[in-house]
């Protein structure tokens, strides 16, 4: 199992890619914390996975709230290894029409809930072994497919990781995107049929990726399988778009 040992924190844990890489982490011997704002639905993602794994709720665009789940998780299960910054929000304003409120929403989960998460989470890495860091990107962030104000947050972590990275590197901390294409989850099931067949015309492959082929991706970038790989942008997409 190529997580064993590892504590690994996953936001937007409740459903689709979210859930598939938390219960994917499980099965690969991590102690996963399933975070999502839904507690039931972060707890039902880890039913059946037995072990010492926790499900709570918080609002990753709250610094303070943040920090307090890091404590918490520090105390009960030993410092962070992994995490997995998934939790993302968007809206289908267009632009001109978008509010201030919107705006900070998607910029405050996408964006600032990935910072702050993160800079929990390396002050317990710095004084362990290293860790690794997964953000969840978009192609949205360099095709403009997509509201704004989400290709904005999306691209902007993309740059958020490469500064991390850098700086991290000689602690022992890896950080790399995961930048997944037209994904088969809650929130695209919701879109009209006639453009998700739109969407999947786009894909080279045929088809949306399942949460399933994030979260072996996710295994991958989380495991020392990939320990010499940081700073990077890693597309699953079906050939979709080209990083």
């Amino acid at each position: 199992m190529r997580l064993a040992g590892k504590v690994a924190v996953v936001t937007g844990a409740g459903q689709g890619m979210g859930r598939a890489i938390a219960q994917r982490f499980a099965d690969e011997g991590a102690t996963v914390v399933a975070v999502d704002l839904n507690e039931e639905a972060a707890r039902q993602t880890l039913e059946g996975k037995g072990g010492k794994h926790l499900a709570r709720s918080s609002n990753v665009a709250d610094s303070a709230a943040v920090d307090a789940l890091f404590v918490e998780i520090c105390e009960k299960l030993g410092a962070v290894d992994v995490l997995v910054n998934n939790a993302g929000v968007g809206s289908v304003d267009q632009f001109a029409d978008i509010p201030d409120a919107t705006w900070e929403r998607v910029i405050g989960v996408n964006l600032n809930g990935a910072f702050y998460c993160a800079r929990a989470a390396v002050k317990q890495m710095q004084e362990g072994k290293g860790g690794a860091i997964v953000n969840i990107s978009s192609t949205s962030a360099v095709s403009g497919d997509g509201p704004a104000h989400y290709c904005a947050s999306k691209a902007a972590l993309m740059g958020l990781t490469r500064g991390m990275a850098k700086e991290l590197a000689s602690k022992k901390i890896r950080v790399n995107t995961l930048v997944p294409g037209p994904t088969n989850t809650p929130m695209m099931q919701g879109i009209p049929q006639e453009w998700a067949d739109a969407i999947i015309a786009g894909v080279p492959m045929g088809r949306m990726a399942e949460p399933e082929d994030i979260a072996k991706v996710a295994v991958f970038l989380a495991s020392d399988d990939s320990g010499f790989v940081t700073g990077q942008n890693v597309a699953v997409n079906g050939g979709s778009a080209f990083l």
